[in-house]
């Protein structure tokens, strides 16, 4: 194993900020000082001058070759690890799915099918239970055992993934013994399957409306309900992708009485808005997820809730869907349009500009991107962090560069971007995955199956 030295950069981790020199061996990081003051030898040198080292971010939700609307998401494990490494990325949290009628253990094994010997950076799993019955519950505390610790739950998506209220508190009593963290997607979906069917009945029928039936209050009521079963429960809490004002309410109200709630955005809900759904001819349709975004004034309440704590995570929801011969299946009805965006590869340089325009500050950066996730499921200190004994999973940053997202130049497998045209402030330069170097002054040196599975501890934020 070679044995590298980074030398002469700004580290930057969740805690703080220092000039360092950063020594790697074994795949970890062994040791640091301050510039200069050790005579280390290595075989490799990384002249981080100028630049910052942080750690590698930690996206803790993907959905990788997801099935969803009778096509599968564009990312394979192979190209969505890859795409991640280009953006900084050198852990995901990906979600296995348990179908209806089988085994959650049926669904963890086919994932690992999917990803095994694909991908370029490390990996775990979620499990998401759509079929909560005795058999599932037992299942759950086998799967924590083992390290799937975190379990997702559907209050939409009705006769697919959907969770009454009384499976979804037979789940979150079971976690509250095992340990396991309930994750939830919080919409209201029986109510808006209603006012779906009711907009095409009237002839609503673009991508526009796929944001107006997904009523902002439609999300804040599933929270607030997911919170309260959460407390008959006893349970700690994850909220999945949080998109509106009222939402954040709620889960700052809860924090507020000392609750183990915990929230999540994305990208997509900081920097996009209606206005993209409503792009004119078929446009918006690249901009359809669940939960929709937003109009643009709810930014700055999460924008607020990430300063402040009351959302500790933004990972991407990464799922892409080609516009050619995939979101085109919703061409006449905004209701089969295959939900999901692409965005593994752009979350840290998002973020960072978000750093550039004082929304926050470089360490809540590594913080919301890196530590907090990592601590979320369970992969601290290992992951999220620069400290001796931590993998060395490490990226070298250049603040100074300027980039312009688009398609056209992104690895990942889809044919547009979700951001094309934006002008970025700063890039990666260089990724090592466990003392691997996969980017090397933006070139490619990684390799399918280099990335391992990585079991996880519980919540390192409960109990």
């Amino acid at each position: 194993m070679t044995r590298t030295l980074i030398t002469g950069g700004l580290v930057i981790t969740a805690g703080e900020e220092v000039h360092a020199d950063v020594l790697v061996e074994h795949g970890r990081v062994v040791a640091m000082a301050l510039p200069g003051s050790q005579r280390w030898t290595a075989d490799r040198v990384i002249d981080a001058a100028q630049k910052y080292v942080i750690p590698g971010g930690v996206d803790a939700h993907t959905h990788m070759e997801l099935p969803f609307g009778g096509t599968s998401a564009s990312d394979s494990f192979e190209t969505g690890t890859r795409a991640a490494a280009w953006g900084g990325t050198t852990t995901i949290v990906d979600f296995a799915v348990q179908s209806v009628g089988r085994s959650p253990r049926e669904g963890l094994d086919a994932w690992f099918a999917k990803a095994d010997g694909k991908c370029a950076i490390d990996y775990a799993f979620h499990m998401i239970l759509s079929d909560v019955d005795e058999r599932s519950l037992k299942e759950m505390d086998r799967l924590v055992e083992e390290g799937v610790t975190s379990f997702k739950l559907f209050m939409a998506y009705p006769g697919v993934f959907y969770s009454d209220d009384g499976q979804i508190l037979r789940a979150m009593q079971r976690a509250s013994v095992n340990g396991g963290l309930i994750m939830m997607h919080a919409e209201n979906g029986i109510a808006i399957d209603v006012l779906v069917e009711q907009a095409l009945a009237r002839g609503e029928r673009d991508p526009r409306h796929h944001g107006e039936v997904r009523k902002v209050l439609l999300e804040a009521e599933a929270t607030h309900r997911a919170i309260q079963l959460a407390r008959v429960a006893g349970a700690p809490l994850y909220v999945v992708h949080v998109s509106a004002e009222e939402a954040v309410a709620e889960i700052a109200a809860a924090r507020d009485k000392g609750l183990d709630v915990f929230g999540e955005t994305c990208p997509q809900y900081l920097f996009l808005s209606t206005d993209n759904l409503a792009e004119p001819g078929f446009e918006g349709a690249k901009y359809v997820c669940s939960t929709p975004l937003r109009p643009r004034e709810h930014q700055a309440a999460l924008w607020r809730g990430l300063r402040t704590n009351d959302l500790q995570v933004v990972s991407t929801d990464h799922c892409p869907f080609c516009f050619t011969g995939q979101k085109e299946l919703g061409r006449g009805d905004f209701s089969k349009i295959p939900n999901g965006l692409p965005g593994v590869e752009n979350r840290m340089d998002l973020l960072h500009q978000a750093v550039v325009d004082g929304h926050i500050d470089r360490r809540r950066w590594i913080e919301i991107a890196c530590a907090a996730p990592a601590r979320m499921f369970g992969l601290h200190p290992k992951k999220g962090t620069i400290a001796p004994g931590s993998d060395a999973d490490i990226v070298i940053y250049d603040p100074h560069a300027e980039q312009v997202i688009s398609a056209e130049t992104h690895h990942m497998n889809v044919d547009y971007s979700a951001y094309e045209g934006r002008r970025i402030m700063g890039q990666v330069e260089t990724v090592l995955s466990r003392g691997e170097v996969v980017i090397d002054r933006r070139t490619y040196t990684g390799r399918a199956g280099h990335g391992v599975y990585t079991p996880r501890s519980t919540c390192q934020y409960v109990g």
